[in-house]
């Protein structure tokens, strides 16, 4: 049954990362453009859930053989293939070491639900370095809820009360850094805080740190790693959220582990 649990937790993360292709691509605008309403091809996208959901290219884009090489195509599309590529690959392996790490727990079911919205959110801010409110308020709302939910029911391994400390704490610190240095940090990343810091808050204080240790660990090892090979220099900006998320993801995972 525990290997089931992992097969259908890395199946869900395929799939989602399958389904949020579309998603991205209508969300990875600049802050002043609309979302976009129409596949890379020019299509526009059907009304409700199915305009959102699925692969960037509508179904009434002629097959991949059939279009232009990709050399070609990246350099005219908004949103480059190779992007979104590894986003099922990414969301399997994701969902599958956060089942295998919670096992049973009732936690596990929040914590899949929201593996699809932060790949997107990775995504979107990777290629526009922008966090949209559209999703990280009501995450910010939600993952207490939802947690709150998980703490009524048996098994669970976490505390409610320090998820909601944790969202405060978090998100008030990244708040902090912003206002000191409002040129290092976007302000989506403090409403990105909230929603990860009730979730690494679930396990408690030390989750919470190493969880957001690591986000700024990975983060400053990627920026460096940019400046060593002169592709970025130190006032450059990078996309902070990804690696927010990572650090969120390895800190559940410590978290999960240290109370199998």
């Amino acid at each position: 049954m525990y290997a089931t649990l992992i097969s259908a937790a890395a199946l869900w993360g395929a799939v989602a990362g399958l389904l949020v292709r579309r998603a991205a691509h209508r969300l990875a605008v600049e802050p002043d453009q609309p979302w976009r309403d129409a596949c890379p091809a020019g299509h526009g996208y059907a009304p409700g859930p199915r305009g959102w959901l699925g692969p960037a290219h509508c179904a009434g884009c002629p097959p991949p053989a059939a279009r232009a090489p990709r050399r070609a195509v990246s350099v005219r599309l908004p949103t480059p293939v190779r992007l979104l590529a590894p986003a099922p690959l990414t969301g399997a392996a994701a969902c599958a070491l956060l089942a295998a790490a919670t096992g049973w727990r009732p936690e596990l079911a929040v914590w899949l639900l929201l593996a699809p919205f932060a790949l997107l959110l990775a995504i979107v801010d990777r290629r526009v370095h922008r966090l949209p409110d559209h999703l990280t308020l009501p995450l910010a709302a939600a993952v207490p809820l939802l947690l709150g939910v998980a703490a009524l029911l048996p098994g669970r391994a976490g505390s409610w009360r320090l998820s909601v400390l944790g969202a405060l704490a978090l998100g008030g610190a990244y708040l902090v850094l912003f206002l000191v240095n409002p040129n290092g940090m976007g302000f989506g990343d403090v409403k990105l805080a909230f929603p990860l810091g009730a979730a690494l808050g679930w396990y408690g204080w030390p989750v919470l740190l190493a969880g957001a240790f690591a986000g700024f660990l990975l983060g400053a090892a990627y920026g460096l790693g940019l400046i060593v090979r002169r592709r970025a220099t130190r006032r450059s900006a990078i996309p902070f959220g990804p690696f927010m998320i990572t650090g969120t993801l390895l800190g559940l995972l410590l978290g999960a582990l240290a109370h199998a």
